[in-house]
């Protein structure tokens, strides 16, 4: 497959930061207008970058077509703008299944708007296409708060080969899910086992029937299930473990986290341990579970079902804006007579 360094791909999911965190507690709410105005900044930065085409998702609010209105007036070469041919669904489906077309194509970047877990449908599809994941969800460990105008030249310059890969970007760790011998599902930063079968919602705001978490990465300063075990241990992206927490509300040990937006609360730790590249760790004999991917309840066990996870390394390349516009910089700094 060639890759076409003059294209990027678009995903915009726009139902991120719409769940249920909003009303049970303080998420952050980035409505569709601001994705378009995000969007039209990208669009600006990705011409200037020197991308040619964008292909992008289709969705039902038109999302990148209406980032485009209204570029009339600038004047500098804009890429040309492709919807994918697919069907429109309004699902975390449509995610992945365009990264599977995007990456078919050959395109060079994809910049993806939305939170973890369009991040982690997207991984689904991706392959070793790069991606730029910009914040528009409630809850945001891989995506960065990137300003549009930089999400979209830090995405050209990857692209193009102006900023090489390997100084932009770094390959992230996935859970594997396997239900009876078999991969089912994927995660990227984190895995809550949960007592139960109760889908609802599907976000977490409440940890008490919380049984078991798996973590890639660990930072106190974020939130979500892997600010929980960020109090236990931190866990850096480049650390090929990921950590294993058994959690249990009546244990002696506890920490107090913050496993939602506005949502701080202790948990009873029982237990903690490593786990390695390729190492498999079964999950809990107790029958029905839920199984939180990135933050929503998505897969359940039942009586009869097997489970486990295995931890892989080779996970989707996730560029860093800042990274890749220091490269950039460095390479176009000025060298002005008597200034050091």
């Amino acid at each position: 497959m060639s890759v076409s360094i003059d294209t990027v791909g678009i995903i915009a999911n726009p139902s991120s930061g719409k769940d249920i965190r909003r009303l049970v507690a303080f998420a952050t709410t980035v409505d569709n207008q601001g994705k378009v105005n995000i969007l039209r900044r990208a669009l600006v930065g990705l011409g200037r970058a020197g991308i040619k085409r964008v292909v992008y998702m289709p969705d039902s609010h038109q999302m990148v077509q209406r980032a485009s209105e209204g570029l009339g007036h600038i004047r500098i070469p804009l890429p040309s703008l492709e919807p994918l041919d697919m069907p429109v669904t309004s699902r975390s489906e449509d995610s992945a299944l365009a990264a599977n077309l995007l990456r078919g194509m050959g395109v060079g970047c994809m910049i993806v708007l939305g939170g973890d877990g369009t991040v982690r449908a997207v991984s689904k599809g991706c392959g070793k296409v790069p991606l730029l994941a910009v914040s528009t969800g409630t809850n945001n460990v891989l995506p960065e708060f990137v300003e549009g105008t930089i999400a979209g030249l830090a995405s050209g310059y990857i692209a193009t080969g102006q900023v090489p890969l390997a100084e932009g970007a770094r390959r992230h760790k996935w859970l594997e899910f396997r239900r009876n011998g078999s991969e089912a599902d994927r995660a990227l930063v984190d895995i809550a086992v949960l007592h139960g079968q109760f889908t609802g919602a599907r976000a977490i705001w409440d940890v008490s029937d919380m049984l078991q978490v798996l973590v890639t990465r660990a930072d106190p300063a974020n939130i979500g299930i892997s600010a929980i075990a960020a109090m236990v241990h931190q866990l850096a992206t480049d650390d090929p473990r990921a950590l294993v927490l058994e959690i249990d509300p009546t244990a002696e040990t506890s920490v107090m986290a913050a496993f939602g937006p506005g949502l701080i609360g202790r948990v009873g730790i029982a237990g903690a341990r490593w786990l390695r590249e390729g190492e498999a760790i079964r999950l809990p004999e107790r029958r029905p579970l839920m199984l939180a991917l990135d933050g929503e309840r998505e897969q359940v066990l039942r009586a009869g079902d097997e489970g486990e996870f295995v931890l892989h390394t080779d996970g989707p390349w996730l560029v860093d804006a800042s990274r890749t516009m220091r490269y950039a910089a460095a390479q176009l700094a000025l060298c002005l007579p008597g200034f050091d």
